[in-house]
């Protein structure tokens, strides 16, 4: 597949309280294809949140170059989900998932359509008029999951959206987000700090180093995109999963 995103030379260096200069990433190469999941694995500190800050246009203080078979307009082609769901107390679940669409000035009857689609493909169409306090914390991701693909962005970038759920939610939600990508086919960059969750979800996972950080592998994941709870069960989601795991020590 050819790149849809192409990252190249990809440096930043902070300045630190003292004076010092901290090197956070160092000349990184990644390609990442249309429809494509990539995950990206690495120790804590080694910049891969800076990175997905980076190609959301949230940091444009560094050294390299983003590569775009087209570039992305401002806050339309490019959705972002957060560890943390970030909804608004006072809006109700359909009101937080428009909110992207108000932003940009949608109130068509297609946007409000659109918007009745997003939380029937995250199962939300029953707690439309709920507020986020009367959610469980894997409804609250979906509505924030829906909320990032409301105004349709070329591109989904999830910084550990799973982190703090528990196992079994997190599960499903694995599942959720395999089933909104088979229905959207949106091309996604998923952070995570876990090997089992990237080798679940993503067509490949780059490894990243300790700061300052750099792509030490790039791995295609040895997995049929159809994938199911018993494809952890399988030999080769072990064995790939462990790989990574040596890779990360």
């Amino acid at each position: 597949m050819s790149a849809f995103l192409s990252v190249r030379g990809i440096s930043k260096t902070y300045i630190a309280a003292n004076g010092s200069k901290v090197v956070a990433l160092d000349d990184v190469d990644l390609d990442v294809a249309e429809g494509e999941i990539v995950a990206l694995i690495g120790p804590s500190g080694c910049g891969k949140s800076t990175l997905l800050r980076m190609v959301a246009g949230l940091d444009a203080d560094f050294g390299g170059e983003l590569a775009w078979t087209v570039e992305p307009r401002p806050g339309k082609d490019i959705g972002f989900v957060f560890q943390e769901p970030a909804l608004l107390p006072w809006r109700t679940v359909r009101r937080n998932v428009s909110l992207g669409l108000e932003a940009q000035g949608d109130k068509s009857p297609k946007g409000r359509e659109r918007v009745g689609e997003l939380l029937d493909l995250v199962g939300l169409t029953d707690f439309a008029g709920s507020f986020p306090k009367e959610l469980s914390g894997g409804m609250r991701q979906r509505a924030a999951i829906a909320r990032a693909l409301a105004y349709d962005p070329r591109i989904l970038l999830m910084d550990e959206p799973f982190g703090a759920l528990d196992a079994i939610t997190r599960d499903r939600l694995h599942d959720d987000l395999l089933r909104i990508w088979a229905t959207t086919r949106k091309t996604i960059i998923l952070v995570t700090h876990s090997v089992e969750e990237a080798t679940y979800l993503a067509d490949k996972v780059a490894v990243m180093t300790a700061r300052p950080g750099r792509i030490k592998a790039v791995h295609e994941v040895p997995l049929d995109r159809d994938r199911t709870p018993r494809t952890r069960q399988l030999p080769r989601f072990a064995e790939f999963a462990g790989m990574l795991r040596q890779e990360l020590e």
